[in-house]
């Protein structure tokens, strides 16, 4: 696979089944470069064929209403600056209708249970601002009195609020805003009698230095908003037919790094709250919110006797049953769990029949970037034919999942084998070692196109999971917390008996031509690991964090992100964070270094890549600083796709030149090193 053999994947997500059971829309995605731009459309399985169902070019979000009579979704137009709307669609095919066109656009919505009406998720200008152009607001001064006053994901958030609106279906009167207060409102849930929605905001009186968020309950009558849960560190909050209340997340945001859980609300008449969070799952010891390569369909998804859930398994993603009917709420036994969908791959998305007997699912492995996959009864088969189109464009290389013991414990990692590779002569073929973000994420059975253009490019691509990754449970994610004062933390240590382990597995891998790099979590780990030998031959420290005391401070999740992993902040001092810091160790660093950035970064913000690359320059490393404009954190996944093909072919120029003998000053690696295989 080669930088620009991006824009021939076609990959399905959000998978939508109908009401009836059998029909299934879903979305397309595949990048645009000549207009640099992601298309989305929307595809229907009538239950015979699969076809097109929304010409797009930028729509998602798709929801059936409760008769299966009409699609929603948003779509976004093509004029620059346009915002996502809602849009409704007959089911059988037709015109598109808008039903908003709110300034800031709709982020997400959700059906009443009698299907008249949809709630939707928008934000609003503040009134300073309200009244005033684009051209404007962006002259004014920024007027700043509250956190977070920007996000990775949002960008500039001072000037607006995000609230909960209602709208008819049939679209006679306009959106109608339905809360008040300034906090931010997410994860609307219906209650099934339609006369109340469940909601997840900040507490009114919250403090904006920790990330408490509580689950609200909006009357629709009286519009009152009473609060449910106690603040914790909720993710998403959802009703059960028989009305249930259950919530995803952490009773207390310090409880990250960890494991998400599924909580049953039980109703109480003694508390503080009218409901109390019930732990359901802790015995399974995994995460039910993968996060890489993460799921479209959070939370649990009922049907007959319980609920469908996504769980992240050992580099996998599966999808379990919780068994409901045979569980006693007041015992001491937990639900049963049984696997649904397994194996050696990962669900990106999942829609299930309420009586459970089938269920469609998108899905990855090393070989296949993604399909949607019928399962009934047990037996699945495919819906789309997605893989052959690529494989006749780009050779899909091999991977190799193996396993290595570091003080008793088992690593699992994960190698994506370059051409010739079984043929190659011992010591001949250079090794790029990759670190992933997080660090509570995890590398896995999925189609990985990092891998796959680095190995394309002739490099032993390697990734592995660490102590500190998630899918292992909750000791393994917290095994960091408080470790990274000690330049040889646990996770340190995996990684170096990583390369070790894949030099001893792998003799065709030069112990001699060794590169590393890694992005978030991967740039700060790449950075500790520098410092720390002179085995490495190329580096590329990317969006990393590099600098504890000015990232407390600059990240939108600063004010608290060190009190989870360091176990200090700032106020009690600052010499956890010095001693954490990879700026104040970069003199020792020996390895070519590429410092990689992008210029909108909110949670690991430019200024630890420009701090990093000058104490580079004052160490005399060998370095270059790469900066992306108007790109977020997000960069690599979901960024613009002239700039993902650029950061790839970045990428591959700085370790040609430094592992591959590439001479060429303008970044051409035609010069290649004797026994090295050619780029």
């Amino acid at each position: 696979m080669r930088p620009q053999d991006l824009q021939h994947l076609v990959l399905p997500s959000d998978p939508q089944l109908h009401p009836d059971g059998r029909r299934v829309a879903f979305v397309l995605s595949e990048l645009d470069v000549e207009d640099d731009r992601t298309l989305r459309t929307i595809h229907l399985f009538d239950g015979v064929r699969t076809r097109r169902f929304t010409h797009g070019p930028s729509d998602s979000l798709p929801r059936w209403s409760p008769d299966g009579s009409c699609l929603a979704f948003l779509r976004t137009g093509v004029e620059e600056g346009e915002r996502p709307q809602l849009v409704l669609m007959p089911a059988d095919g037709g015109e598109a209708q808008r039903r908003t066109e709110l300034p800031l656009g709709v982020s997400d919505f959700a059906w009443s249970p009698d299907g008249r009406q949809l709630v939707l998720v928008a934000a609003r200008w503040v009134d300073e601002v309200a009244d005033l152009d684009d051209d404007e607001r962006r002259r004014r001064p920024k007027r700043i009195t509250r956190l977070p006053y920007r996000t990775d994901a949002g960008g500039w958030v001072h000037d607006r609020t995000v609230h909960l609106w209602l709208v008819d279906r049939d679209g006679t009167e306009p959106p109608r805003q339905l809360t008040t207060v300034a906090r931010d409102h997410r994860e609307p849930a219906w209650r099934p009698d339609g006369r109340a929605i469940a909601f997840v905001a900040r507490p009114e009186d919250g403090d904006e230095l920790d990330p408490h968020v509580q689950v609200f309950e909006l009357d629709l009558d009286t519009g009152d908003v009473r609060p449910l849960l106690a603040p914790g560190a909720w993710s998403w909050v959802g009703w059960s037919p028989d009305g249930r209340l259950f919530a995803l997340g952490h009773v207390d945001p310090f409880d990250w790094p960890g494991t998400h859980d599924v909580f049953w609300c039980r109703p109480t008449d003694d508390g503080a709250y009218p409901f109390a969070p019930v732990e359901l799952l802790a015995s399974l010891d995994r995460d039910v919110l993968p996060g890489a390569p993460g799921t479209s369909t959070v939370g649990p998804q009922f049907v007959a006797g319980g609920f469908h859930l996504a769980l992240e398994d050992r580099g996998t993603t599966k999808v379990v049953h919780v068994d409901l009917d045979g569980w006693d709420p007041d015992g001491d036994t937990p639900p049963s769990v049984r696997d649904v969908v397994g194996g050696r791959r990962s669900v990106t998305g999942f829609g299930v029949r309420r009586d459970a007997s089938a269920l469609v699912f998108t899905v990855t492995d090393p070989a296949t970037p993604g399909e949607l996959v019928w399962s009934h009864d047990g037996r699945e088969r495919n819906l789309t034919d997605l893989t052959p189109g690529f494989r006749a464009r780009s050779r899909i290389l091999p991977t190799q999942r193996f396993t290595f013991v570091r003080e008793d414990a088992e690593i699992d990692a994960w190698a994506v084998l370059p051409d010739g590779f079984d043929e190659a002569a011992p010591g001949t073929v250079p090794l790029l070692i990759n670190i992933h973000g997080g660090p509570t994420s995890q590398y896995g059975d999925y189609f990985f196109d990092e891998f796959q253009v680095e190995a394309g490019a002739g490099y032993l691509a390697v990734g592995s999971n660490p102590r500190g990754s998630s899918g292992r449970g909750a000791d393994w994610a917290r095994a960091v917390v408080g470790a990274w004062t000690d330049h040889g933390s646990v996770d340190t240590l995996d990684l170096e008996a990583l390369v070790d382990a894949t030099l001893e597995r792998f003799p065709q891998a030069d112990p001699d031509r060794i590169g590393i790099m890694g992005g978030s979590y991967g740039g700060y780990a790449t950075a500790r690991l520098l410092a720390r030998s002179d085995r490495y031959r190329s580096a590329i420290v990317e969006r990393g964090l590099l600098q504890w005391e000015s990232f407390s401070g600059t990240s939108d999740i600063g004010p608290y992100f060190d009190r989870m992993f360091l176990s200090a902040s700032l106020p009690d001092g600052v010499e956890a964070h010095r001693a954490a810091s990879p700026v104040g160790t970069a003199s020792s660093v020996t390895a070519p270094t590429l410092v990689l950035h992008s210029e909108a970064d909110h949670r690991c913000p430019i200024e630890q890549g420009e701090q990093y690359f000058v104490a580079l320059k004052r160490a005399g490393v060998t370095t270059e600083m790469v900066r992306f404009p108007d790109e977020t954190h997000e960069l690599s996944r979901s960024g613009s796709p002239k700039h993902r093909i650029e950061r790839f072919e970045v990428v591959l120029d700085w370790h040609a030149r430094h592992l591959l003998g590439a001479a060429d000053p303008d970044g051409d690696p035609a010069t290649v090193a004797p026994g090295s295989p050619r780029v």
